[in-house]
């Protein structure tokens, strides 16, 4: 909810940690003094829990008040608009569409797969990175693009609640148009499991540019014609890794997943994961990659890659919790969503493609394209 960063001096992090609730700045500072041996004065941490809670980063009363007008504003707008357009992408039409273009031309070996097909899995990379392959699987998936009458896109969302999957009622803008919302899909999905359940993050929906770069493709390859949208936030399966429960008995995740097989049932229906696969290397807190890491992770997104087209969502799973998450895989509750919602597909690969994700060449976040028939 706030465009201001924040950057604490390494000694005044131990604050951070002792903001529960239970505590005001002088038991803050006493027990800083305990339990680190760090002397802050009380003047000192009130000053610090003002600047968090002036950038609304305190869970209080006031930082709900400020979501509640927010998200009041998100749900009046006409539409949601495109957060990353002039930042990750041209925001002008004509700009956007020759960028785009450019990456189809490059693509000449590969051809449009029959209208039949069922979904698809793309990159939620940005463009100047994983533009091939989003040209790749999407120019595959042209003709699946255009027979769609729906489209259901799940997209990471880096920020939400573990386990959540957010939906909104929000049609959804692109430079070249507005892609409407099915508000019939949605509204049937929040009956079956609770508005609570599937709203409880949507404001995530204002920012979170994963669905947001994928739209923008399907837009355009269907000839800036729109279709109908139902746009789905997938919150972190890092609990399910932990083995607290697994994904197959959440029961919000089954209600979910049963009503929408029954809201879209007799559509012509595209099912797509915005989704990327490892984040590994010191960009995300690993060790830096060698020729041997690089060998481990091709084959370690090999055998994902080989749950997936098989259309194995719980093999995929069961891939990524066996090393605890090893890889960071990012696009493992949309892929894992949108296979279990297809059931029972196959995939061809398309494409994949290791992006460098620092200078050094040390850090790498893996994209792949799989089109389901």
């Amino acid at each position: 909810m706030t465009d201001k960063t924040i950057i604490l001096p390494q000694h005044l992090g131990p604050i951070l940690a002792l903001c529960d609730g239970t505590r005001d700045s002088n038991a803050i500072s006493a027990a800083l003094a305990v339990r680190f041996g760090v002397r802050i004065a009380p003047s000192t941490v009130e000053q610090v829990l003002s600047v968090l809670d002036d950038a609304l980063l305190l869970d209080n009363e006031r930082a709900a008040k400020a979501q509640e007008l927010e998200l009041q504003e998100y749900r009046q707008a006409p539409f949601r608009r495109p957060a990353s357009a002039g930042l990750s992408y041209p925001a002008e039409a004509e700009a956007l569409r020759s960028l785009l273009q450019g990456y189809l031309d490059a693509a000449n070996d590969v051809s449009a797969h029959p209208a039949d097909g069922r979904g698809l899995i793309c990159p939620h990379i940005d463009y100047a990175r994983g533009g091939t392959v989003y040209a790749r699987v999407w120019k595959r998936a042209a003709e699946m693009a255009q027979a769609a009458e729906l489209v259901v896109m799940f997209g990471t969302n880096h920020y939400g609640g573990d386990g959540r999957l957010t939906f909104t009622r929000q049609h959804y803008a692109t430079p070249f148009g507005i892609l409407p919302t099915a508000q019939d899909v949605v509204d049937a999905v929040a009956q079956a499991a609770g508005e609570e359940a599937i709203f409880a993050d949507e404001l995530y929906h204002r920012s979170e540019y994963s669905i947001e770069l994928a739209a923008v493709w399907l837009h355009y390859l269907r000839k800036e014609q729109p279709c109908s949208l139902v746009p789905i936030l997938c919150g972190s399966f890092a609990h399910f890794v932990r083995g607290e429960s697994q994904p197959q008995h959440d029961p919000t995740i089954h209600a979910v997943l049963d009503s929408l097989r029954h809201a879209i049932a007799g559509r012509r229906v595209l099912v797509v994961a915005a989704a990327d696969l490892a984040h590994v290397g010191p960009a995300f807190g690993g060790q830096p990659l060698g020729l041997l890491e690089r060998a481990q992770l091709q084959a370690a997104d090999d055998e994902l890659i080989a749950h997936i087209c098989a259309g194995d969502a719980e093999g995929f799973f069961a891939t990524i919790q066996r090393t605890g998450d090893r890889y960071n895989i990012c696009g493992l509750p949309p892929i894992y969503l949108a296979l279990r919602l297809l059931h029972p597909v196959q995939g061809e690969k398309i494409t994949y493609l290791r992006c460098p994700a620092d200078e050094q060449g040390t850090s790498l976040v893996s994209v792949c394209g799989i089109v389901f028939r």
